[in-house]
């Protein structure tokens, strides 16, 4: 073989050893997602099958240790990537929550206890729920919350005081 079929030889073969290292990096990446899919999965089960009432408190560090990898490795892995379920599609960094603790031991996910706050303001009816109200039905379920938390996942939901709210309907 000449010299210039050597070189060509050479450079396919550096191509194919290019497109090899390809396959494998996107197979691993893939197997990554995957795992850190079906770990966040296998931790809010109740979300999947019950709704937000049910997310659990998670944590970049949980899902990292489950699976025996780096947290920043998970944090890159659930960027931009979404699971698509009977609920909806959900970007996954949607699945990870701060918590608020319960009597029972338990936590629930901010996001759990935002929507409870929702639902209880949106059933009060003629008597509009203070913030300490909302702090004592919240407790009574079991949620150990301070008064200023209730008020500030109220204004994150964009409800107003319980001022406001009774301001607003007696314009209406």
């Amino acid at each position: 073989a000449t010299g210039a079929d050597k070189a060509t030889l050479g450079f396919l073969n550096e191509c194919v050893a290019s497109a090899n290292w390809l396959l494998k990096a996107l197979d691993q990446r893939a197997r990554t997602i995957i795992r850190v899919a079906a770990e966040i999965v296998r931790h809010q089960r109740g979300f999947l099958d019950q709704g937000v009432s049910q997310l659990r408190p998670l944590t970049l560090r949980t899902i990292a240790d489950a699976i025996e990898m780096h947290e920043s490795t998970v944090s890159r892995v659930t960027a931009n990537k979404y699971l698509a379920c009977e609920r909806g599609i959900f970007e996954l960094r949607y699945f990870f929550t701060s918590g608020i603790q319960a009597a029972d031991g338990e936590a629930a996910s901010a996001l759990a206890v935002k929507d409870r706050i929702a639902r209880l303001i949106a059933a009060e009816g003629a008597d509009v729920l203070s913030d300490d109200k909302l702090v004592e039905l919240l407790q009574a379920e079991g949620f150990d919350i301070a008064r200023r938390t209730v008020a500030k996942y109220r204004e994150a939901l964009g409800l107003g005081s319980s001022v406001a709210r009774r301001r607003a309907r007696l314009l209406a």
